[in-house]
């Protein structure tokens, strides 16, 4: 059965579909040793599929995992600058890439995969799954900044989705709250609260929908379960 390059490569776990459309337009696949740069292109499971000079075959494995990020890692494959990745804090021999981001110097959930399908269910626009944070914040916030946040705040390029934020507890003149948003714009939660004079500390997610990070001690990983699988592709 044939279908499109982009999907095919997903399907052997080298990106998400969208990162395997950049990689085909920039010139970095060939067919059956012909380079291909039409994201239209059809290939079946007897083609030839070479990116960047390496064969790909589709995974014999799917894998779904969850990591507890810590701060100090970037949510790619690989970094041009050098830095930690996720992906090294992960052992398994299936090609991975991380659903999503989180923030360089925010922790908590973060799911990981070789199955292409499921990257594009989950991060599809029209799936609003919330996502629970806590953060450490500066000063105490006012009710009236709290409706702030609340009801959507313009971030200087975007203005948010409404976001729900409650105080969970006080420390040394700072509050604790948790947030719940279900978008996933750059340094989104971090950027809201300076917009209501409160800027992060420090920020950790507990939960995209119903998965959540629960006892995972920072910096380790577990494999889905397959409830939680069959809840991410149910979405």
């Amino acid at each position: 059965m044939e279908e499109r390059l982009q999907k095919f490569m997903a399907r052997c776990g080298v990106a998400s579909r969208r990162k395997c459309e950049e990689i085909i337009t920039k010139g970095h696949v060939k067919v059956n040793g012909k380079l291909v740069v039409e994201l239209g292109h059809k290939v079946n499971d007897n083609d030839k599929v070479e990116v960047m000079g390496n064969l790909i075959k589709p995974e014999e494995r799917k894998v779904y995992i969850a990591l507890n990020k810590p701060e100090g890692y970037v949510c790619t494959v690989k970094d041009e600058k050098g830095r930690k990745t996720v992906i090294d804090l992960v052992d398994v021999e299936e090609r991975i890439y991380p659903i999503g981001r989180l923030d360089y110097d925010t922790s908590g959930l973060l799911l990981l995969t070789n199955d292409g399908e499921i990257y594009n269910n989950i991060m599809h626009p029209r799936v609003a799954k919330k996502k629970n944070y806590i953060a450490l914040i500066e000063g105490i916030p006012t009710e009236e900044e709290l409706d702030i946040f609340r009801s959507g705040v313009d971030i200087g390029d975007y203005v948010t989705a409404p976001g729900e934020i409650k105080i969970t507890s006080k420390e040394k003149g700072n509050a604790i709250v948790s947030i719940f948003i279900h978008e996933g714009k750059n340094r989104q939660i971090r950027r809201m609260c300076e917009k209501i004079n409160h800027p992060v500390i420090k920020l950790k997610r507990i939960s995209i929908g119903e998965i959540k990070l629960g006892s995972l001690e920072k910096g380790k990983w577990r494999f889905l379960t397959n409830e939680e699988i069959n809840y991410l592709k149910n979405i």
